[in-house]
């Protein structure tokens, strides 16, 4: 994420207005209305960017229900509305303050608990409500992450447990150390730059993406698979989502939020690149962003596409959408100092990634109803080294603000920046593996993390959440409970019926 702001010499302001007394306050009071100005757009800006992050709870919402069975449809519902409320208190009381807490050390941030003295100017900038606000809903995209990897058969005490270890410790640690100036490896450092650089994680495929890949990872391997998910020989069996349609409305509005999660991390807007007649500016960093979210998103999806269909012999919407998503999760990180061309191959690197990913876990017998952990994990690593490999020289010194920084291997910068980028993927598995293991491994001798086999397949709507979201009878269940509606598939026959024939049964 980048701090960076415009700023208003009032000195060069002097010579222009003719250098006499009356010339200095006016330089003086245009300066200080054009800071306001300023302020009041960035932070306009940066509020509209946290309510499309926001909304991307609802993408997660809607894409999860989909992707789940019927019968656990209000269970996952209620799953993304306490990460987020639940997210909401623990980051106010501990995880903003760990993440941005300023003056601090490398490790963990120390001020600002429940948002004490805040607004306020710090090492890190200008801290307010509106940066605050931002943070907490990405803060609470990485525990919807992990949701969707222990879906359909985890205690609803486990979640709360969870998401509030997450969003209130695990993430914002993770978060201080890249995005903080005062984290070790950030590269908004002053000075002691990890090897010249830090690590480039411009919007969080390590931050956002790996933190919650790697948690619902440990969460799924700890949990087991879903009844049903492999037969007794060990192969893969397919517990489909019910509803592509809810697959297809998530992913678009998740798209969508994508335009504030990427492009809004610049946090500001105002502020000119200059030497080209004012034309060009942060503003023009805000679009090539959004254009490179485009295009690796697009890319992955066609890729995934026409390669399923040659593995697979299917058109299938719902990889198509996973493709996307995973493609959005790649870009993440180099988005800000990429140039568009390479945010193609960035889609298309992250589509083999995933389908990669989702082969090896079927062959391990891991079980994860949305691939999250294959999709935000895996795809979310691949975009750091992505970054290490296409950051273009003059983007990375137009967001970072100084000249002389290592900047991509392929692009001539060396392999300094690829170094740091394959530190961050290997401390982030590691900080995570320590904290979110044992918490799960904790929860399952506590006989608080899995349901029993009776409600995982009578179904959690109806054990758990007093009845079903809608009536739906899933392909799988085999019950045929007494007053639900059952329709039989409509075979085509070969020969014409008799009117006899054409008769209605009930």
């Amino acid at each position: 994420m980048s701090t960076h702001y415009a700023v208003c010499d009032a000195a060069e302001l002097v010579g222009l207005l003719g250098g006499s007394a009356n010339a200095t306050a006016a330089a003086n009071y245009l300066c200080n209305s054009f800071a306001t100005v300023t302020y009041a757009v960035d932070n306009s800006y940066l509020l509209f960017s946290a309510y499309l992050v926001f909304a991307m709870q609802l993408g997660f919402a809607m894409l999860c229900a989909g992707s789940v069975r019927a019968k656990n449809t209000m269970n996952i519902m209620l799953t993304n509305v306490l990460d987020a409320a639940a997210g909401g208190l623990s980051y106010y009381l501990f995880g903003f303050a760990f993440a941005f807490g300023a003056p601090s050390n490398g490790f963990i941030g120390k001020h600002y608990f429940g948002l004490k003295e805040v607004p306020t100017v710090s090492s890190a900038g200008t801290i307010d409500y509106s940066f605050f606000l931002y943070q907490w809903a990405f803060a609470i995209a990485a525990a919807g992450i992990t949701s969707g990897s222990i879906a359909e058969r985890t205690q609803f005490v486990a979640y709360l447990i969870y998401s509030s270890f997450l969003t209130g410790f695990v993430y914002p640690i993770v978060s201080h150390w890249f995005w903080s100036a005062d984290g070790w490896a950030s590269p908004f450092k002053a000075n002691n730059l990890l090897f010249g650089t830090g690590a480039i994680d411009f919007a969080g495929s390590g931050v956002v993406h790996m933190v919650g890949g790697v948690a619902g990872l440990w969460g799924a391997i700890i949990e087991g698979p879903r009844i049903g998910r492999f037969d007794h020989s060990g192969r893969s069996v397919i517990l489909r989502g019910h509803s592509a349609s809810l697959v297809v409305l998530g992913t678009f509005l998740l798209w969508f939020g994508w335009y504030g999660f990427n492009p809004g991390s610049f946090l500001t807007i105002v502020k000119p690149y200059g030497g080209n007649g004012g034309y060009y500016g942060q503003w023009s960093g805000v679009g090539r962003t959004a254009v490179a979210t485009t295009l690796a998103g697009s890319t992955a999806a066609l890729t995934t596409l026409f390669s399923k269909r040659l593995l697979v012999g299917h058109w299938t919407v719902t990889d198509v959408c996973n493709g996307l998503l995973g493609g959005f999760a790649a870009i993440t990180s180099g988005c800000s100092v990429v140039e568009p061309w390479a945010a193609i191959i960035c889609g298309f690197g992250a589509s083999w990634v995933l389908i990669g990913c989702n082969k090896l876990a079927e062959k391990l017998g891991y079980d994860d109803p949305l691939e999250a952990a294959q999709l935000h994990g895996g795809c979310g690593a691949w975009g750091l080294l992505f970054t290490g490999l296409f950051a273009a020289k003059r983007h990375v010194h137009e967001v970072y603000g100084t000249t002389g920084r290592p900047y991509g291997a392929f692009m001539g910068g060396g392999g300094k920046l690829l170094a740091a980028q394959l530190i961050e993927i290997l401390v982030i598995f590691g900080w995570v593996t320590v904290l979110m293991a044992p918490l799960f491994y904790g929860l399952k001798l506590l006989k608080l993390l899995r349901i029993s086999p009776e409600d995982e397949m009578a179904g959690m709507d109806l054990t758990r959440h007093g009845g079903f979201a809608y009536v739906y009878h899933d392909e799988d269940d085999q019950s045929h409970k007494p007053g639900f509606l059952h329709f039989k598939k409509v075979e085509h026959s070969s020969h014409t019926p008799s009117p006899a024939n054409n008769a209605v049964s009930v």
